[in-house]
């Protein structure tokens, strides 16, 4: 599948910093449409739901949606909005939006997305991070974006070395920042993002004011309490510690199995979702109905046009496998099983109620330096898209604090 201008392609490993216009050919759409019409339907158990996956109801209508009234066209619009660029960086095509704020003295913050997320996520928090004075804030409030898609993602993919877990792609990101001009900056991030932008704050302390996240790895209970962590406990944060441990049960016995099987076998996985556009849909839509503050369908935390634009973009790059990928390098890496290292850049969560874990305080603070802990009280794993004015108001509050002198980027990557 062609789906990035002749402009942005190349191979050599160079630090030129190429534009990047979205412009997928018609013949992508066109196959897409002929395979939704082809789908092949499995069965199904009556009166399930959503226990046993994706429920085939629900799937149906959502692919009729997709097939005749969801406008790409209007979605790729609305994404060449963004000032667009690819660069080489370690062997890997690094593909990122930089939106630069009309105020000059912003603050350079690196926003990264997740599985099963992409760019996409940040949509409705652009507008409010770079043109504050427009939504109602200050303009000292405002933010230079730098918006890359991990490699194996999106238009970042598919990569073609092993070996791109998540500090592999926290350095590729420090080079991202210094090649466009920026020698302090924040980081944000949840889920995937999250481990890249703590270990961007642990790693380059020097470079990184702060690291804001809406997910903290690590931090929730993950081995039953004992008795004596429990005494040590106030009665909340005791009563939090016997949650936490209760929820990453539930996930350990019924929502493992997607991470299971993307850290073991991602080849065989990406065979069916680079074949099947309704796999590719049924497998990221789930996630988006688990993993939010919804009942019924994700529909009702996230827009519909948002999720699709967010699954076109794994499945006209063909980054299902690639962005799978990440776990298996993950679990493979030398590091994995041992304890995270300690960093002492100050750091903030954001803890949104119907995300996938608990996160405890006191778990938290043994190897984080943390100096903002808000509990929202609606939203889940996707706040850009779920919960956009908490998130960006949480983002700002922090970032008040820890504000850096300002470096200006380059002009060839200026909106």
């Amino acid at each position: 599948m062609t789906t990035i201008s002749a402009s942005a392609a190349s191979s050599s490993d160079d630090e030129a910093v190429r534009p990047f216009r979205v412009d997928v050919p018609q013949s992508d759409l066109d196959d897409l449409h002929a395979r939704l019409d082809r789908t092949r339907w499995p069965d199904e158990l009556p009166g399930v739901g959503w226990a046993y996956g994706t429920p085939r109801g629900y799937l149906q209508e959502l692919v009729g949606y997709w097939r005749h009234t969801y406008d790409w066209r209007a979605a790729e619009e609305e994404l060449n909005q963004w000032p667009q660029f690819t660069t080489t960086i370690d062997g890997a095509n690094v593909h990122f939006a930089h939106i630069r704020s009309p105020e000059p003295d912003a603050t350079p913050l690196l926003m990264t997305h997740g599985w099963p997320g992409s760019i996409v996520e940040f949509a409705d928090v652009i507008g409010p991070l770079t043109h504050p004075r427009a939504h109602g804030a200050a303009g000292a409030e405002a933010f230079h974006l730098v918006l890359p898609s991990i490699p194996g993602f999106g238009f970042s993919g598919p990569t073609v070395q092993t070996g791109w877990e998540f500090k592999r792609v926290a350095a590729a990101f420090t080079v991202l920042m210094e090649r466009l001009g920026y020698a302090r900056y924040g980081v944000q991030g949840g889920d995937w993002g999250a481990a890249v932008s703590r270990e961007l704050g642990r790693a380059w302390p020097s470079r990184v004011t702060g690291v804001h996240l809406n997910l903290l790895p690590n931090a929730f209970q993950a081995e039953a309490p004992s008795l004596q962590e429990l005494a040590a406990l106030d009665l909340r944060e005791r009563e939090r510690a016997s949650a936490s441990w209760a929820s990453f049960q539930a996930w350990s016995r019924d929502r493992q199995g997607y991470a299971d099987i993307q850290a073991t076998r991602p080849q065989t996985l990406a065979y069916a979702l680079t074949d099947s556009p309704v796999g590719q849909l049924a497998w990221i839509v789930e996630k988006f109905k688990e993993w939010t503050d919804s009942e019924s369908r994700p529909e009702e935390a996230v827009d519909r046009d948002r999720l699709l634009t967010n699954v076109m973009l794994y499945w006209l790059t063909g980054t299902a496998g690639s962005s799978a990928r990440l776990y298996y390098e993950r679990a493979h890496a030398d590091y994995w099983g041992t304890p995270p290292e300690p960093s002492t850049t100050p750091t903030a969560l954001a803890v949104f109620p119907h995300d996938n874990f608990i996160p405890l305080r006191h778990i938290a603070d043994r190897t984080n330096n943390i100096v903002q802990w808000t509990e929202h009280d609606r939203g889940g794993h996707f706040p850009a898209l779920e919960q956009p004015a908490l998130l960006v108001d949480d983002i700002r509050r922090f970032f008040r604090s820890v504000r850096p002198p300002t470096t200006a980027a380059p002009s060839r990557c200026a909106s």
